[in-house]
């Protein structure tokens, strides 16, 4: 099956010259070169990863970004941007981008990032579409989490992220490098962000305040998840 790669970059060179090597790595990959037109393919649907720069001329990529995640169009994004300030890349990651790389970048770098957000986004197994703990039920499909009292909260789109990771991986610890770079793509800004994530996530699964028994922080390694603690005991 084609994997679908929409590239939108104003410079023709750059545009092409990234559309033939994603072509040469196995991808369909189409060029358009302004925002609007951007936006006017993505509502054909189709697209598996967007290649986006921000400097476009109709409107920016970051306005394209907005318009996707707005409408709903989850489709996963590797921002390319002239600019490394930290400014552009906090902005990136609160309108949803799921990678970003300046330029220059190294090219081979950049095809494995775009593979990677491939198999971030690939569907959830049949069989996995829930994770439950004895106090609460998480649907993947609705993004809803059912408490033992009824109650249902709304997921965030990391917090879904974070724990389809884990729970597709039950009992291994997970390194927290891969958990900044599934969950939010930039490692240099979310580190934070992931801390506060975690808080959440345990406010949730977890039966009261006291040490966590479900969402396991590994000193100095990263996260493990444990639906059912009393099943490990021997």
């Amino acid at each position: 099956m084609s994997r679908f790669c929409l590239v939108v970059e104003d410079s023709s060179p750059m545009g092409e010259m990234l559309a033939d090597n994603l072509q040469s790595d196995g991808w369909v990959a189409e060029l358009v070169r302004d925002g609007l037109t951007a936006i006017e393919r993505l509502e054909r649907g189709g697209v598996d990863v967007v290649v986006l720069d921000v400097m476009l001329p109709g409107c920016s990529g970051f306005d394209v970004l907005s318009q996707m995640r707005t409408r709903g169009d989850q489709t996963p994004v590797l921002i390319l941007s002239a600019r490394s300030d930290d400014q552009d890349r906090i902005r990136g990651l609160e309108l949803k981008a799921d990678d970003y790389l300046t330029k220059p970048f190294n090219l081979q770098e950049l095809l494995l990032r775009v593979r990677g957000l491939l198999r971030r986004s690939a569907p959830t197994p049949v069989g996995t579409d829930t994770f439950a703990t004895p106090h609460c039920t998480v649907d993947f499909r609705s993004h809803e989490a059912t408490r033992k009292d009824g109650s249902v909260r709304r997921l965030t789109e990391s917090e879904i992220k974070l724990l389809r990771l884990l729970s597709g991986r039950p009992g291994e610890v997970v390194t927290r490098k891969e958990i900044l770079d599934h969950v939010f793509g930039v490692r240099s800004t979310a580190s934070r962000t992931l801390d506060n994530l975690v808080l959440s996530l345990r406010r949730l699964l977890e039966a009261d305040s006291g040490p966590p028994c479900h969402l396991l922080t590994i000193r100095g390694v990263g996260l493990r998840l444990v639906a059912d603690p009393a099943a490990e005991v021997e």
